[in-house]
């Protein structure tokens, strides 16, 4: 597992890839912005400037871009090294058109500041030390070299000066780039955070789904032995005379056996939705017995005024019955109750290979949020604490079939929860089932040689 502290490498490849697309964007509003600029500045003010050379830098400057979004088409992660690598081919470029366009004495020279603010804020600390002593260099280096600019260095006629008005120009379209980019790459950091924390929750959610996990399978293991020796103590009772002369007393243990048996029901269910492997009670039987069982007994313990069970399953199969599940299905059915104490539907349909399980209620449904968080623990509408467990258990125990499980509302009002699994997870092959026969075999051979010794032992 990751740490919660530290980001997934999904959540910074999501925010690499936003920034690279960010300073797409910006080096396209800059291949525009210096096309507008040489136009208006050798058409409109007659200054002369390399037109040539200025539009074939920008022809590069597009073509770099061009590569940049076909990397982006890759699903390779944006690493720190390729946004330094695309920063610095800004710097370069930007270098360049000044150099053809005066040197320092461009007023747009202060564009560096961009350059070096984005580095700050996209790049790790090396990675901006080195673009801020690239752009001192070429600030210090166009001071010495430069095609001279014919503009005239007239600042006292103030506003009117084409200096001062190609100063305040670049002023401008630093701050509001800086804004519009700036504000961009924080709400993609905030996203981040925002996933980092929906990470952290549910890591913290899921490690007390799994302390409470172990905590009920260890409870169950050490439950297993006492109400087995119960059954066993139950079962003797009811053979001895003294109790089958009494009928109350015979009715009674009757009932208490029956009780623990349900209780050691209880326990492999929380064993199997644990992940263990399939408990003592299963056998062989077939889809409609089992579902025809796990009605009936669902139906004889809960107070449910009218029930709708309908078996559209078709021609039988045979299959293992299967405790978790029974105990999965039951608890749809409580929570459907739960949600519609007047009416519970139940269907069971099949799908080529696939069993399909429905409970409906006409209860007042699930609401938007449920449905986009169902699966999830803690996810409930009945407000006390440790609710919604049920349903997670559910996609557990379904998921471990190798099935999946799907809610929604029905449009005459009330909740449907499917259940869709495949039959080949109810079922044992041939293999499986002549090695089970064989271990059975073997087992009574073993006890009838057991028997056998002991008979033999008595008779010496």
């Amino acid at each position: 597992m990751i740490p919660p502290s530290a980001p997934t490498p999904v959540d910074d490849d999501a925010t690499g890839r936003k920034n690279m697309q960010q300073l797409i964007q910006l080096r396209w509003i800059a291949v525009l912005g210096q096309v507008g600029t040489i136009l208006v500045v050798y058409f409109v003010f007659k200054i002369e400037l390399p037109l040539l050379s200025m539009f074939a830098v920008l022809a590069g400057l597009v073509a770099f871009n061009g590569a940049s979004l076909l990397r982006l088409r890759l699903r390779r992660p944006v690493s720190n090294g390729e946004l330094f690598v695309a920063l610095l081919v800004d710097v370069v470029t930007l270098t360049m058109q000044l150099y053809l366009s005066g040197g320092a004495t461009n007023p747009f020279i202060f564009l560096y500041l961009l350059q070096v603010v984005l580095a700050a804020v996209l790049l790790e600390a090396w990675s901006t030390w080195i673009i801020l002593l690239v752009t001192a260099a070429c600030f210090v280096a166009l001071e010495f070299a430069g095609r001279p600019l014919p503009l005239p260095l007239d600042y006292e006629l103030g506003p009117l000066s084409l200096y001062i008005q190609g100063m305040l120009l670049c002023f401008v379209l630093n701050a509001v780039l800086l804004v519009i980019f700036i504000n961009r790459i924080t709400r993609n950091r905030r996203d981040r955070d925002a996933r980092l924390a929906a990470l952290r929750q549910r890591a913290a959610e899921e490690e007390h789904i799994v302390r409470m996990g172990l905590l009920a399978s260890g409870a169950a293991h050490e439950l297993g032995t006492p109400l087995a020796t119960l059954a066993v103590i139950l079962g003797d009772w009811r053979r001895m005379p003294v109790f089958r002369s009494d009928p109350d007393l015979a009715q009674e243990i009757g009932e208490m056996q029956t009780q623990v048996l349900r209780c050691k029901s209880i326990v492999s269910g929380i064993l199997l939705s644990a992940g263990e492997a399939r408990g003592e009670a299963s056998e062989e039987t077939t889809v409609h017995a089992f579902v025809d069982e796990l009605v009936a007994e669902w139906r004889s313990t809960r107070p449910v005024n009218d029930f709708e069970y309908r078996n559209l399953f078709g021609e039988d199969r045979a299959i293992i019955s299967d405790s978790a599940l029974k105990q999965t299905v039951h608890n749809v059915l409580d929570n459907a109750l739960e949600a519609s104490t007047h009416w519970v539907g139940l269907e069971v349909s099949r799908r080529d290979d696939t069993l399909i399980v429905s409970v409906t209620d006409q209860g007042a449904g699930f609401s938007e949020a449920m449905l986009n968080h169902l699966g999830r623990p803690y996810q409930s509408t009945k407000g006390r604490p440790g609710g919604g467990l049920g349903l997670f258990l559910v996609f557990n125990v379904v998921r471990t079939l190798g099935g999946n499980v799907s809610a929604g509302n029905r449009p005459q009002g009330g909740a449907v929860v499917t259940l869709t699994l495949p039959l080949s997870a109810l079922t044992i092959d041939d293999q499986e089932m002549d090695e089970q026969e064989m271990d059975e075999q073997g087992a009574d051979e073993q006890e009838m040689h057991a028997l056998t010794q002991e008979e033999g032992g008595h008779d010496h």
